[in-house]
Protein backbone atom coordinates (compact mmCIF):
# COMPACT_ATOMS: atom_id res chain seq x y z
CA UNK A 1 0.00 0.00 0.00
CA UNK A 2 1.16 3.46 -0.75
CA UNK A 3 2.21 5.86 1.96
CA UNK A 4 4.30 8.72 3.21
CA UNK A 5 5.29 9.76 6.86
CA UNK A 6 8.25 11.63 7.97
CA UNK A 7 9.52 12.25 11.80
CA UNK A 8 11.87 14.81 13.25
CA UNK A 9 14.35 14.09 16.79
CA UNK A 10 16.82 16.28 18.62
CA UNK A 11 19.18 15.04 21.80
CA UNK A 12 22.86 15.97 22.85
CA UNK A 13 23.32 17.81 19.62
CA UNK A 14 21.92 15.46 16.67
CA UNK A 15 19.28 16.48 14.74
CA UNK A 16 17.65 13.21 12.89
CA UNK A 17 15.05 13.91 10.07
CA UNK A 18 13.28 10.84 8.63
CA UNK A 19 11.31 10.40 5.93
CA UNK A 20 9.54 6.90 4.47
CA UNK A 21 7.52 5.91 1.26
CA UNK A 22 6.12 2.75 0.75
CA UNK A 23 4.90 1.40 -3.11
CA UNK A 24 3.01 -1.54 -4.11
CA UNK A 25 4.95 -4.83 -3.90
CA UNK A 26 4.56 -8.24 -3.45
CA UNK A 27 7.04 -8.97 -1.13
CA UNK A 28 8.96 -6.56 1.64
CA UNK A 29 12.14 -4.57 0.39
CA UNK A 30 13.92 -2.09 2.47
CA UNK A 31 15.75 0.94 0.83
CA UNK A 32 17.84 2.93 3.10
CA UNK A 33 20.38 5.96 2.74
CA UNK A 34 21.70 7.51 5.82
CA UNK A 35 24.12 9.84 6.64
CA UNK A 36 27.71 8.80 6.22
CA UNK A 37 28.89 6.89 8.40
CA UNK A 38 25.56 5.15 9.77
CA UNK A 39 25.63 2.98 6.86
CA UNK A 40 25.81 -0.37 9.95
CA UNK A 41 22.22 0.82 11.48
CA UNK A 42 20.27 -1.14 8.61
CA UNK A 43 19.80 -4.40 10.74
CA UNK A 44 18.19 -2.13 13.75
CA UNK A 45 16.40 0.13 11.44
CA UNK A 46 14.85 -2.85 9.38
CA UNK A 47 13.84 -4.39 12.43
CA UNK A 48 11.61 -1.12 13.38
CA UNK A 49 10.43 -0.92 10.05
CA UNK A 50 8.91 -4.25 10.12
CA UNK A 51 6.58 -3.46 13.04
CA UNK A 52 5.09 -1.09 11.05
CA UNK A 53 5.01 -2.71 7.35
CA UNK A 54 5.05 -6.35 6.15
CA UNK A 55 4.60 -5.91 2.30
CA UNK A 56 5.80 -3.46 -0.11
CA UNK A 57 8.83 -1.71 -1.02
CA UNK A 58 10.17 0.96 1.67
CA UNK A 59 12.21 3.53 0.45
CA UNK A 60 13.81 5.43 4.10
CA UNK A 61 15.80 8.35 3.83
CA UNK A 62 17.39 9.18 7.29
CA UNK A 63 19.24 12.15 7.51
CA UNK A 64 21.64 13.17 10.98
CA UNK A 65 23.29 16.41 11.69
CA UNK A 66 25.09 17.28 14.49
CA UNK A 67 25.75 20.97 15.77
CA UNK A 68 29.39 22.04 15.03
CA UNK A 69 31.73 22.16 17.72
CA UNK A 70 35.52 23.91 18.03
CA UNK A 71 37.16 20.39 16.93
CA UNK A 72 34.96 20.60 13.98
CA UNK A 73 37.43 23.18 12.29
CA UNK A 74 41.40 23.10 11.82
CA UNK A 75 43.68 25.61 10.63
CA UNK A 76 46.63 24.74 8.51
CA UNK A 77 49.36 26.43 9.31
CA UNK A 78 51.60 25.19 6.67
CA UNK A 79 48.83 26.09 3.96
CA UNK A 80 48.78 29.95 5.49
CA UNK A 81 52.65 29.88 5.99
CA UNK A 82 52.74 29.25 2.19
CA UNK A 83 50.32 31.49 1.36
CA UNK A 84 51.99 34.69 3.27
CA UNK A 85 55.39 33.67 2.17
CA UNK A 86 54.54 34.09 -1.88
CA UNK A 87 52.25 37.00 -1.15
CA UNK A 88 55.52 39.12 0.19
CA UNK A 89 57.77 37.80 -2.24
CA UNK A 90 55.17 38.65 -4.84
CA UNK A 91 54.89 42.06 -3.43
CA UNK A 92 58.64 42.64 -2.86
CA UNK A 93 59.01 42.07 -6.47
CA UNK A 94 56.51 44.46 -7.89
CA UNK A 95 56.76 46.92 -5.45
CA UNK A 96 53.18 46.25 -3.89
CA UNK A 97 51.76 46.78 -0.69
CA UNK A 98 52.62 43.64 1.52
CA UNK A 99 50.31 44.02 3.74
CA UNK A 100 47.14 41.36 3.71
CA UNK A 101 45.10 41.33 6.80
CA UNK A 102 44.33 37.93 8.25
CA UNK A 103 40.86 37.65 7.01
CA UNK A 104 41.82 37.49 3.27
CA UNK A 105 44.13 34.86 4.48
CA UNK A 106 41.45 32.72 6.19
CA UNK A 107 39.40 32.76 2.77
CA UNK A 108 41.75 31.38 0.73
CA UNK A 109 41.07 27.32 0.07
CA UNK A 110 42.98 24.96 2.42
CA UNK A 111 43.84 27.60 5.33
CA UNK A 112 40.50 26.19 7.13
CA UNK A 113 39.95 22.51 7.23
CA UNK A 114 36.15 22.26 7.90
CA UNK A 115 35.95 18.58 9.07
CA UNK A 116 34.40 16.02 11.75
CA UNK A 117 36.85 14.85 13.69
CA UNK A 118 34.79 13.09 16.28
CA UNK A 119 33.98 9.57 15.81
CA UNK A 120 30.72 8.48 15.35
CA UNK A 121 28.91 6.70 17.76
CA UNK A 122 25.59 4.44 16.27
CA UNK A 123 25.18 3.33 19.61
CA UNK A 124 24.57 6.22 21.51
CA UNK A 125 22.83 7.88 18.43
CA UNK A 126 20.31 5.21 18.14
CA UNK A 127 18.22 6.20 20.53
CA UNK A 128 17.21 9.56 18.54
CA UNK A 129 17.48 7.61 14.93
CA UNK A 130 14.82 5.69 16.37
CA UNK A 131 12.60 8.06 17.64
CA UNK A 132 12.49 9.96 14.21
CA UNK A 133 12.32 7.03 12.45
CA UNK A 134 9.07 5.75 14.88
CA UNK A 135 7.24 8.83 14.20
CA UNK A 136 8.01 8.70 10.32
CA UNK A 137 6.28 5.15 10.50
CA UNK A 138 3.43 6.31 12.80
CA UNK A 139 2.63 8.89 10.41
CA UNK A 140 2.99 5.96 7.53
CA UNK A 141 0.74 4.00 9.21
CA UNK A 142 -1.71 6.74 9.75
CA UNK A 143 -1.76 7.74 6.29
CA UNK A 144 -2.36 3.86 5.42
CA UNK A 145 -4.56 3.42 7.76
CA UNK A 146 -7.16 5.74 6.06
CA UNK A 147 -6.54 3.99 2.52
CA UNK A 148 -6.67 1.34 3.87
CA UNK A 149 -10.48 1.63 5.30
CA UNK A 150 -11.76 3.08 1.94
CA UNK A 151 -10.11 0.00 0.43
CA UNK A 152 -12.17 -1.98 2.72
CA UNK A 153 -15.29 -0.60 2.09
CA UNK A 154 -14.90 -0.86 -1.83
CA UNK A 155 -13.81 -5.17 -1.19
CA UNK A 156 -16.94 -5.41 0.91
CA UNK A 157 -19.00 -3.65 -2.11
CA UNK A 158 -17.70 -5.91 -4.85
CA UNK A 159 -18.21 -8.84 -2.50
CA UNK A 160 -22.08 -7.75 -2.23
CA UNK A 161 -21.82 -8.00 -5.68
CA UNK A 162 -20.83 -11.05 -6.07
CA UNK A 163 -22.90 -12.85 -3.66
CA UNK A 164 -26.03 -11.16 -5.42
CA UNK A 165 -25.12 -12.82 -8.84
CA UNK A 166 -24.44 -15.62 -7.39
CA UNK A 167 -27.66 -16.25 -5.90
CA UNK A 168 -28.71 -15.26 -9.32
CA UNK A 169 -27.11 -18.05 -10.86
CA UNK A 170 -28.04 -20.51 -7.50
CA UNK A 171 -31.87 -19.53 -8.85
CA UNK A 172 -31.54 -20.34 -12.66
CA UNK A 173 -29.15 -23.86 -12.01
CA UNK A 174 -32.24 -25.62 -11.39
CA UNK A 175 -33.89 -24.46 -14.57
CA UNK A 176 -31.20 -25.92 -16.86
CA UNK A 177 -31.53 -29.19 -16.80
CA UNK A 178 -35.37 -28.59 -17.20
CA UNK A 179 -34.79 -26.44 -20.00
CA UNK A 180 -32.43 -29.22 -21.57
CA UNK A 181 -35.08 -32.06 -21.44
CA UNK A 182 -37.87 -30.05 -23.17
CA UNK A 183 -35.76 -29.01 -26.23
CA UNK A 184 -34.32 -32.20 -26.58
CA UNK A 185 -37.29 -33.68 -26.46
CA UNK A 186 -38.74 -31.00 -29.43
CA UNK A 187 -36.10 -32.11 -31.54
CA UNK A 188 -36.11 -35.27 -31.19
CA UNK A 189 -39.97 -35.71 -31.72
CA UNK A 190 -39.23 -33.76 -34.73
CA UNK A 191 -36.36 -35.65 -36.24
CA UNK A 192 -38.40 -38.80 -35.61
CA UNK A 193 -41.24 -37.75 -36.66
CA UNK A 194 -40.05 -37.43 -40.08
CA UNK A 195 -39.32 -41.00 -40.27
CA UNK A 196 -42.02 -42.45 -37.66
CA UNK A 197 -40.24 -43.67 -35.44
CA UNK A 198 -40.41 -43.56 -31.54
CA UNK A 199 -38.12 -42.70 -28.82
CA UNK A 200 -38.05 -44.63 -25.45
CA UNK A 201 -38.92 -41.59 -21.89
CA UNK A 202 -35.83 -44.22 -20.69
CA UNK A 203 -33.49 -42.54 -23.31
CA UNK A 204 -34.56 -39.16 -22.45
CA UNK A 205 -34.17 -39.57 -19.16
CA UNK A 206 -30.72 -41.21 -19.22
CA UNK A 207 -29.56 -38.52 -22.08
CA UNK A 208 -31.49 -35.61 -19.59
CA UNK A 209 -29.48 -37.08 -16.40
CA UNK A 210 -26.16 -37.57 -17.92
CA UNK A 211 -26.31 -33.60 -18.80
CA UNK A 212 -27.42 -32.92 -14.99
CA UNK A 213 -24.22 -34.97 -13.73
CA UNK A 214 -21.65 -32.72 -16.38
CA UNK A 215 -23.50 -29.56 -15.48
CA UNK A 216 -24.26 -29.47 -11.80
CA UNK A 217 -22.86 -26.35 -10.37
CA UNK A 218 -24.19 -26.72 -6.88
CA UNK A 219 -20.84 -27.80 -5.03
CA UNK A 220 -19.44 -24.87 -6.45
CA UNK A 221 -21.63 -22.35 -5.47
CA UNK A 222 -21.09 -23.87 -2.12
CA UNK A 223 -17.58 -23.14 -2.26
CA UNK A 224 -18.02 -20.10 -3.32
CA UNK A 225 -20.41 -18.21 -0.84
CA UNK A 226 -17.74 -20.10 1.54
CA UNK A 227 -15.21 -18.32 -0.01
CA UNK A 228 -17.07 -15.11 0.20
CA UNK A 229 -17.44 -15.60 3.69
CA UNK A 230 -14.38 -16.22 5.10
CA UNK A 231 -12.99 -13.22 2.65
CA UNK A 232 -15.52 -11.06 4.93
CA UNK A 233 -14.15 -12.86 7.91
CA UNK A 234 -10.24 -12.30 7.33
CA UNK A 235 -10.83 -8.23 6.41
CA UNK A 236 -12.19 -8.32 9.91
CA UNK A 237 -9.34 -9.41 12.09
CA UNK A 238 -7.00 -6.71 13.50
CA UNK A 239 -3.80 -8.55 11.69
CA UNK A 240 -2.26 -7.97 8.48
CA UNK A 241 -3.93 -10.55 6.04
CA UNK A 242 -3.03 -9.71 2.66
CA UNK A 243 -1.92 -13.14 1.93
CA UNK A 244 -5.05 -14.84 3.17
CA UNK A 245 -7.37 -12.64 0.68
CA UNK A 246 -5.06 -12.65 -1.79
CA UNK A 247 -5.64 -16.72 -1.41
CA UNK A 248 -9.52 -16.57 -1.24
CA UNK A 249 -9.52 -14.42 -4.25
CA UNK A 250 -7.65 -16.80 -6.19
CA UNK A 251 -9.95 -19.57 -5.31
CA UNK A 252 -13.06 -17.52 -5.79
CA UNK A 253 -11.69 -17.16 -9.11
CA UNK A 254 -11.27 -20.87 -9.76
CA UNK A 255 -15.20 -21.38 -8.71
CA UNK A 256 -16.40 -18.68 -10.79
CA UNK A 257 -14.40 -20.31 -14.06
CA UNK A 258 -15.64 -23.81 -13.27
CA UNK A 259 -19.45 -22.25 -13.08
CA UNK A 260 -19.19 -20.75 -16.27
CA UNK A 261 -17.58 -23.76 -17.96
CA UNK A 262 -19.60 -26.14 -16.47
CA UNK A 263 -23.10 -24.71 -16.58
CA UNK A 264 -23.09 -24.45 -20.38
CA UNK A 265 -26.25 -21.93 -20.04
CA UNK A 266 -26.07 -18.17 -21.43
CA UNK A 267 -27.63 -16.47 -18.57
CA UNK A 268 -25.64 -17.81 -15.77
CA UNK A 269 -22.30 -17.22 -18.77
CA UNK A 270 -23.85 -13.69 -18.25
CA UNK A 271 -24.01 -13.84 -14.91
CA UNK A 272 -20.51 -15.20 -14.57
CA UNK A 273 -18.93 -12.31 -16.64
CA UNK A 274 -19.94 -9.93 -13.32
CA UNK A 275 -18.61 -12.10 -11.12
CA UNK A 276 -14.99 -11.89 -12.92
CA UNK A 277 -15.22 -8.54 -13.33
CA UNK A 278 -15.94 -8.08 -9.27
CA UNK A 279 -13.40 -10.15 -8.54
CA UNK A 280 -10.81 -8.50 -10.58
CA UNK A 281 -11.25 -5.23 -8.78
CA UNK A 282 -10.58 -7.32 -5.64
CA UNK A 283 -7.45 -8.88 -7.18
CA UNK A 284 -6.04 -5.43 -8.01
CA UNK A 285 -6.93 -4.04 -4.60
CA UNK A 286 -5.04 -6.84 -2.82
CA UNK A 287 -1.99 -6.47 -3.88
CA UNK A 288 -1.87 -3.58 -2.17
CA UNK A 289 -2.41 -5.06 1.35
CA UNK A 290 -0.18 -6.29 3.44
Amino acid sequence: MTGQGSGHATQDGISVAAEVRTVNSRYFKLALRASDGYSSIEPRVDEVVRRFVRRGTVQLDIRIDREPCAEDFRLNETALASYQEQLTSVAERLNLDSHVSLEALLALPGVVDERVTRTVDTDADWPVIKAALTQALEALSKMRGGEGEAMAADMAENCTVIAGELESVAERAPLVVEGYRTRLTERLNKLLGEYDIRTEPSDVIREVGLFGERSDISEEIVRLRSHLEQFDAVMKLDESSGRKLEFLTQEMFRETNTIGSKANDAEIARHVIEIKAAIEKIREMIQNVE
